[in-house]
């Protein structure tokens, strides 16, 4: 498909990739935008500030303003849901990552509607099976915590009821980038790396829990920047793939890398600490994960590439983060 004049439903607009994506849709000239998110009572509403859009609505408004505007809408981009790994509450996990997006999903499917939706690299687990995107391997995915569990079950309905190569899902691996402070602990590492170098001049990493596989801070993270990230995601609207895709950079770089090019960042020399890893943690955290990039690359025909890391976390540091300027 290509973009046209109507309208783009976005969930988790206010949200860290939403905001991003809808500055990233402004950019390229289009505002036809129906956002869809709770902004509650903490200070994600600042994303939103200088975004051109149609429309917000509440997320439970949504199924019902759906109705009869059919003709209307060209696609809905899922991304709205609770992302903290460490929510507990399985119940209100499935309620809103996986019985929300079925609805969602059913709504598209039935009218024709492209629909693209936030799946998570937490499905993929500890790696140990690999991270792959080839739909014949979801059934032996075993995510570490109930948020990956929850995105990995709607994954597995969308593929039981025949519908997972007519949908977009989207396996996001650890995107950094502006508009994430309201995430507090679920924030990227860069942003507590700059607190805390700029009060202490230095910073801490976990120490290995897998002290025989990866040395203190050489665990491996596959890092996206946010502005590479929505730029993928729009383009899933301009073309007819489906199915599962990995959104990653494809690399796997160290956290001492990470912290290395923060400290670059901001001129300063590196100076680390290692500390026990948080007990709530152990066995629940991913030493080591890399996108596997090939089927992304061939559906989007190789028209969109990421930024390497040092120049991509230069840019947060000092256009975002030192200045605190959304994007």
């Amino acid at each position: 498909m290509t973009l046209d004049d109507r309208q783009i439903i976005l969930t988790g607009a206010a949200g860290f990739i939403g905001s991003c994506l809808v500055r990233h849709f402004n950019d390229q000239g289009f505002d036809n935008l129906i956002l869809v998110d709770d902004l509650g009572s903490d200070d994600k509403w600042f994303n939103l500030v200088g975004k051109k859009f149609r429309e917000i609505l509440p997320i439970q408004s949504l199924p019902l303003w759906l109705l009869g505007r059919q003709a209307e809408i060209q696609g809905i981009i899922h991304l709205g849901a609770c992302s903290n790994t460490l929510e507990t509450n399985a119940d209100y996990l499935l309620e809103n990552n996986y019985r929300y997006s079925q609805k969602l999903a059913e709504w598209a499917v039935e009218n024709d509607v492209r629909f693209i939706y936030a799946s998570s690299a937490a499905t993929y687990g500890d790696g140990s099976k690999g991270f792959s995107d080839d739909h014949g391997l979801l059934q032996d995915l075993k995510p570490l915590n109930m948020y990956g569990y929850s995105k990995h079950l709607f994954d597995l309905w969308a593929q039981h009821e025949g519908i997972l190569d007519q949908i977009v899902g989207l396996k996001y691996f650890n995107v950094f980038g502006p508009n994430e402070w309201h995430k507090g602990r679920m924030s990227s590492a860069i942003v507590k790396f700059v607190d805390s170098i700029k009060k202490e001049g230095k910073l801490s990493l976990f120490a290995s829990s897998e002290p025989k596989k990866f040395k203190d801070g050489d665990q491996v993270r596959d890092f996206l920047y946010v502005k590479d990230a929505v730029k993928m995601t729009a383009a899933f609207l301009e073309n007819d793939a489906g199915g599962i895709f990995n959104i990653g950079a494809g690399k796997a770089e160290t956290w001492n890398t990470l912290a290395d090019a923060t400290f670059g960042a901001l001129n300063l020399p590196a100076k680390i600490e290692y500390v026990p890893m948080p007990s709530d943690l152990i066995g629940k955290y991913q030493n080591y994960t890399k996108a596997e990039m090939e089927k992304a690359t061939i559906a989007l025909d190789g028209k969109v590439t990421t930024r390497p890391l040092k120049e991509s976390v230069f840019d947060y540091v000092r256009n975002h983060l030192l200045t605190h300027t959304f994007f």
